[in-house]
């Protein structure tokens, strides 16, 4: 039925001179000012204009190409960008001259929402437009931010820091589970919001932790344009207020490292929590725990044999294959973009 796997990301610069050609495709069409652009490629030059995104990308390919070998998976993987190299539009030329006919896509997002499934699906069928004759037929698999897999590799990821506080301060740390925020308008229109709640109730159940928080970051939008918050580093300092001083950043709402966790959360919640006096140590993503490619596995054998069990824990089952026509809209805008705004496309980064 299948005859290979896609990996579609957003992609990322890995070196300086990429950084604004790739802040370019990012934002084109969105008429945002240079001096915006220059503001936004100063996060990525902090850290030698290289984002961590595609080099773990290489190593989620490698990770899952040995669990499907290993257990008799002869599938070809695939790799393609949003916005920067391996562009998905080469990806899906290449599968198109291997001969493939029928592939399933794995998109780098874990919640539904416009900016992280619905535009994939779009990119993915530009890509194929694009190709044209000849492009293969591409499927989704279906978000997985309640699937047992998922949740263990969250799961040990938050373990992993804890072990780094004093097993006597244990009852009195904060659980902060982050994600990238997104406007309201966007938020109203999927299970974006109701998704991630689960996930981090998922998780700190699983850690026996009481007390935890959603919160948001990465806000890109116009101050007068309603966003999801509260924003992390409000959250902090209203924490500090109430006499909290451990806190676990852990940010649930992405599956692997980019520039928007470096830079906002190793670098910015950070410097402000030692600024208020608070120990923060900040969870990893999922990556390639073996529990998230065993996951990921599990995803792509539902789908080839049609007879497996969908996994999925909490108060909800698992989400559908297909997606519904009015699933996860783009959101209405009411007026041009604003020449503050920031693109919610930065979110995977």
């Amino acid at each position: 039925m299948y005859d290979a796997i896609l990996l579609v990301s957003f992609g990322g610069p890995e070196k300086t001179e990429d950084v604004m050609p790739f802040l370019d495709n990012v934002t084109r069409g969105r008429n945002i000012p240079s001096e915006r652009l220059l503001e936004v490629a100063e996060h990525y030059y902090h850290f030698g204009g290289r984002s961590p995104l595609n080099e773990q990308n290489r190593a989620l390919v490698a990770a899952l190409k040995k669990d499907m070998s290993e257990r008799g998976i002869a599938l070809p993987i695939y790799w393609g960008n949003r916005n920067w190299q391996p562009f998905l539009v080469d990806a899906v030329r290449q599968m198109r001259t291997d001969g493939i006919e029928r592939a399933l896509a794995l998109v780098t997002s874990a919640y539904s929402s416009y900016s992280g499934c619905r535009q994939y699906r779009e990119n993915i069928a530009a890509a194929q437009a694009e190709v044209g004759h000849g492009a293969p037929r591409i499927d989704k698999l279906r978000v997985f931010y309640n699937h047992p897999g998922f949740i263990q590799a969250a799961t040990d990821r938050v373990r992993e820091a804890l072990a780094q506080f004093p097993a006597e301060d244990a009852g009195a740390i904060r659980l902060v589970s982050t994600a990238h925020s997104i406007p309201c308008s966007m938020a109203q229109t999927s299970d974006y919001e109701k998704q991630l709640r689960e996930t981090t109730r998922l998780a700190a159940q699983c850690l026996g932790m009481k007390h935890w928080d959603l919160v948001y970051q990465s806000r890109s939008g116009a101050p007068n344009q309603p966003w999801l918050g509260p924003d992390i580093l409000d959250y902090l300092r209203r924490l500090h207020g109430d006499g909290v001083k451990n806190v676990i950043v852990a940010p649930l709402g992405f599956v692997s490292d980019h520039m928007e966790i470096l830079y906002d959360l190793d670098h910015e919640a950070r410097e402000l929590a030692s600024s208020l006096g608070m120990k923060m140590v900040r969870a990893g993503t999922a990556g390639t725990h073996p529990a998230f490619i065993r996951m990921l596995r599990q995803l792509i054998g539902e789908r080839i044999s049609g007879s497996q069990p969908k996994l999925a824990v909490g108060f909800y089952g698992p989400n559908h294959d297909v997606c519904p026509a009015d699933c996860c809209p783009a959101p209405l805008r009411a007026d041009k973009p604003r020449a503050s705004e920031v693109p919610t496309a930065l979110q995977q980064s």
